[in-house]
This record gives structure tokens, C-alpha cells and sequence, in this order.
């Protein structure tokens, strides 16, 4: 038998290793497996896993990028659009100079695997999205949240880790039936106590396969997993990035939010939002910003 070590990319012999794992935890003869592109985690007999080649990595990383990508450039397309909004209506339909700025709604972001958090706030960068990132063991979320939100006063929070259905502690409408739901449940209860209102907070919690309905019920404005499908590492940060960056004055519907993620309804579902994105003026110049200033616009 192959000698497994923390931090190697496995497979489960059992599901036709169908899914990436990275090693979490030996305990004995078991393993905790947190999934390298998905936010589920498992058990496994260590004669169950496979040793994933680099070769066979490599190729499926590629195949899962042409996947991200397409995600990303869907996303910056739409956000060109509104950019180009808000360039027609602050300048009076393009007959005035005028300069304006851009203040996207704040990202509080709490998740349970380090990897992924440093994985998602790479992209909120590349979005132009402001995020305070915080590893958190989804245990402990539910008693340090209220803090966090106290310091760092966001727009939006999202309570995210890695979560998953086991099937002998009951049936999936038995939140008790899953790994992580009930502590990011009770995040959420935790935050609507500091913030009531849905539009004055956007939420967003849950991982693979996690309770959908009873983190909704929670206070959350979005959640997954509707059909209690696996939802990528990436699709938290598309949810709230799509709200961050759209006008405060423009509703968003559920589907203009879904169609920009990479796991779309059957893992992500939600409420009909707000934008969190304010709009200023007049431009000011900051020596220590040298974010996208065009047509007199400037993110801040």
C-alpha cells in the first residue's frame, strides 16, 4: 500500500476518481479529503484513495482553467457594459467632461480552507472587488463573525468552507445530516443580529452540497446547494462580485447573477439584490492608486 502524506492530490478509487482531493487530515486508516476545485469534503478509507499523477493533474487543471476563464471573461464582459453605463449617465449622455469615481461595495469574506481564500481573493483583485479576507474553521465562524462584521464594516459577506450530505446521519431534508450547513446557518443568524436588512447586507453562504433551504431561511440573500451538487471554489466570489460592482440604484434578478458562475442553479440560488456600488464625483487624483482611471472614471 502506498504511503499517503497531508497536502497530496488523491483520488477515490470507489467514485472512479471523479474528484481532485487534496489531504486534509490522517486520522488512521482514514483520511479527511477537501476537494482541490470543488468546496466538499470527505472521509475515505486510505485503501481507498489513488495517488493523482502530475500528468494527470496537469491535464485536468487544464481543462478546469478553459472552464474559469470562460467564467472570468463572461463576467468582465457584463461589467463592461455597466462601465459603459455609467460612463453615458455620468456624463450626461457623453456631452459633458464630466469626471467621476467609483466605490464598490466591500467584501467581508470568511473561509474555511486557506488554499481557496487565497485562490478567491486573487480574483476579487483582478475584479477590482475590495475584500478583507479571514481563514476560519467553519466551527468557529458562527462566535467570530459579529466581530468581524463590527471591524470591518462591509457591504457584503460571504460565509463559505467546504460542506457536504452524509447520507447515514439522515435524509437531506435533516440539516443535522450535513457536515458544515448549521454552522453556516448560524453565521448567518449571527450577522442578520448586526445588520436586519437584506439590501444593507448581502449574504452569501454554503458550500458543496449544503442545506440550500435553511441557510436562506437563516437571513442569507444567497446559498447553496439547491440540488445538493458539488459548487466550484471560485462561484462565492462571481455571487458577490456581481453585486459589488452594479449600481446601488439597479435591482439584479437571480439569473443575471447565476449565468456569471460556474455552477449556475442546481448549486447556487438566492434573492432577487441591489447593487452596492455608489457612484461620485467629482474625480480626485490619489498618488497611491494607480487603479483603472478611464473616461474620468476611478475606482476606489
Amino acid at each position: 500500500m502506498a504511503e499517503f502524506k497531508v497536502g497530496q492530490i488523491v483520488g477515490r478509487s470507489s467514485y472512479d476518481c471523479d474528484v481532485l482531493f487534496r489531504i486534509h487530515k490522517l486520522n488512521g486508516d482514514i483520511a479527511e479529503l477537501h476537494g482541490e476545485e470543488v468546496r466538499l469534503v470527505a472521509d475515505a478509507p486510505i485503501d481507498d484513495l489513488v495517488f493523482i499523477q502530475e500528468e494527470e493533474r496537469k491535464e485536468r487543471k487544464k481543462k478546469q482553467k478553459v472552464k474559469e476563464d470562460s467564467c472570468y471573461h463572461l463576467f468582465r464582459q457584463e461589467r463592461k457594459l455597466v462601465r459603459e453605463q455609467n460612463d453615458y449617465e455620468m456624463t450626461s449622455g457623453y456631452t459633458k467632461k464630466n469626471s467621476y469615481f467609483e466605490m464598490p461595495g466591500k467584501v467581508l469574506h470568511l473561509d474555511g480552507d486557506q488554499l481557496y481564500l487565497k485562490k478567491c481573493t486573487d480574483v476579487y483583485d483582478r475584479l477590482g472587488v475590495p475584500v478583507y479576507g479571514v481563514y476560519l474553521p467553519e466551527k468557529e465562524m458562527p462566535q467570530q463573525i459579529a466581530a468581524l462584521i463590527d471591524m470591518v464594516r462591509p457591504d457584503l459577506v460571504v460565509i463559505t468552507g467546504h460542506d457536504a450530505y452524509i447520507q447515514s446521519r439522515g435524509d437531506k431534508a435533516d440539516i443535522k445530516a450535513y457536515r458544515n450547513s448549521k454552522y453556516f446557518a448560524e453565521s448567518v443568524r449571527e450577522a442578520r443580529k448586526m445588520v436586519p436588512y437584506m439590501d444593507h447586507l448581502m449574504i452569501f453562504a454554503g458550500a458543496c452540497q449544503s442545506h440550500f433551504q435553511s441557510i436562506l431561511k437563516a437571513g442569507a440573500n444567497f446559498a447553496s446547494s439547491p440540488k445538493r451538487v458539488n459548487i466550484h471554489a471560485l462561484d462565492p466570489v462571481y455571487v458577490v462580485s456581481k453585486v459589488s460592482l452594479t449600481p446601488f440604484t439597479d435591482r439584479i434578478s437571480v439569473w443575471d447573477i447565476l449565468k456569471t458562475t460556474l455552477s449556475g442553479e442546481k448549486g447556487l440560488g438566492g434573492l432577487e439584490s441591489v447593487g452596492a456600488m455608489r457612484r461620485g464625483a467629482p474625480f480626485f487624483a490619489d498618488k497611491h492608486d494607480d487603479n483603472e482611471r478611464r473616461s474620468g472614471r476611478h475606482i476606489i
